[in-house]
């Protein structure tokens, strides 16, 4: 195997831009899911005529759908990101910040979908979605890869993402959660500049993180990984599928100020 530096330096210089995993092929793997998130959103894709598809990153998942619908939206909140959907063709492309309402007429899509969205605001993917329109999302799960985050941060209290919480949000927000299932995942990294890339891309892990900042563990988990031959964190990860009923809830129980039907929006810069 290559040195410690020889492999932090690759972590350091290779792209983390867009929300590809490509450069982990042969440095780490993550088991997939049973379930099968792109192929089930192909489906939904192919039967819909207007999608959103929020935290779309550089819209790798649209970018692999066989078909989309004639109305193809995605939005992002990081401007290089962005930039990358905007190669999409076909696809409309809104840069949204973290925390904004979504700058769509109520009732414009039906169907608004999301793989690991950021912090899905349930009563806006209500508010946007047509009566019977569905969200369908795979969303990341409580206390995914806390082996790795504990590893640089110490022992955490393991809250994060909770799907009975999320599911309950849906429904406050006018929507039936018709299918909801969770996984975990086994992740394996094979050299440390692989942990090194992982936490440049997924900055929420280890909010500071830094090489200088953390050698000493870097340094831990490459003897660890040079031992064993890997290094194994869990990802969690949450399926769900929810139908806006009728139209009925107000804005006051959404939780916003404009009703369906009120028109578009813009964007404000944050909440």
């Amino acid at each position: 195997m290559r040195t410690f530096d020889e492999l932090v330096l690759d972590g350091l210089e290779a792209d983390v831009g867009g929300w590809g995993f490509g450069w982990l092929d042969g440095r780490a793997t993550e088991e997939r899911t049973p379930w099968g998130y792109a192929r089930l959103l192909a489906e939904r894709l192919r039967r819909a005529r207007s999608a959103l598809d929020i935290d779309t990153g550089g819209g790798e998942i649209i970018g692999e759908m066989p078909v989309l619908p004639p109305r193809m939206v995605v939005t992002e909140g990081w401007p290089p990101n962005a930039a990358r959907a905007r190669r999409l063709p076909g696809v409309e492309v809104a840069e949204v910040p973290p925390g904004s309402l979504l700058p769509f007429a109520d009732g414009t899509f039906d169907l608004v979908s999301s793989r690991h969205p950021v912090r899905p605001d349930f009563a806006e993917i209500a508010r946007v979605l047509a009566p019977g329109g569905t969200y369908f999302a795979q969303h990341v799960g409580p206390g995914s890869a806390f082996e790795l985050i504990e590893w640089f941060l110490g022992p955490l209290q393991r809250l994060g993402r909770d799907p009975a919480r999320e599911a309950g949000e849906a429904r406050a927000a006018g929507l039936d959660v018709v299918d909801l299932r969770t996984a975990r995942c086994r992740m394996e990294f094979f050299d440390v500049g692989a942990v090194v890339w992982i936490l440049r891309k997924c900055v929420w892990w280890v909010p500071d993180f830094d090489v200088d900042r953390y050698r000493e563990p870097l340094l831990r988990i490459d003897a660890h990984i040079r031992e064993h031959g890997v290094f194994t964190a869990h990802a969690t990860r949450t399926l769900i599928e929810a139908t806006y009923r009728d139209g009925h809830v107000d804005a006051c129980d959404r939780g916003h100020g404009a009703g369906r039907g009120g028109g578009p929006r813009p964007a404000p810069s944050g909440r």
